[in-house]
């Protein structure tokens, strides 16, 4: 008796749990999910102000639009914005203040202006995450970037620069890693 009475509860719930996954869920409750990001690009002195995920999807026209904001500003060579980089920045932006707007020095680099780099600035990698659209290098308007750094490396979400004297902090969806 006991053995039918719990394979009832258990056929019962398994019931309940598929037809409450099968329910959309109310507008507030998709809405609550959505994620926006702020940017404002140092070089190119344009902004963005962008909601790239909501309704339980990556939208896409605004991954579009973050993929041209983020481009190699000096050759205009665009690329593809790892996702788990947007998720990233969200997740310190959340902690730090769910507000601000970033400050973009750099986010996508062509092999072509990484090689540039390299030859003639100190401590560029020569397989650089920015390469691989999976790096930016911020500020967060109104928080200090050593309050930043300390939030990106809390998360583990890959790898943190911070770089004191030019004031920004690099994070890339690379190993996690510090310096």
């Amino acid at each position: 008796m006991v053995r039918s009475t719990r394979r009832t509860v258990i056929a019962l719930a398994l019931v309940a749990l598929a037809v409450t996954a099968s329910v959309t869920p109310p507008e507030s409750v998709r809405a609550a999910d959505a994620r926006q990001l702020s940017f404002y690009h140092t070089h190119t002195r344009l902004s963005l102000d962008v909601v790239y995920f909501a309704n339980g999807e990556y939208v896409e026209s605004a991954l579009n639009e973050i993929n041209r904001f983020l481009k190699d500003f000096r050759t205009g060579e665009v690329t593809e914005i790892n996702p788990e980089l947007l998720d990233l920045l969200h997740a310190v932006r959340n902690e730090l203040g769910p507000e601000a707007t970033f400050e973009v020095i750099s986010a996508y680099r062509s092999s072509q202006t990484n090689e540039l780099l390299r030859t003639t600035t100190s401590g560029v990698a020569k397989n650089s995450q920015h390469v691989r659209g999976n790096a930016i290098d911020v500020r967060l308007r109104g928080v200090r970037t050593k309050k930043l750094r300390d939030a990106a490396m809390r998360l583990h979400g890959g790898g943190v620069g911070f770089y004191e004297k030019s004031d920004f902090v690099h994070m890339d969806t690379g190993p996690v890693r510090f310096w």
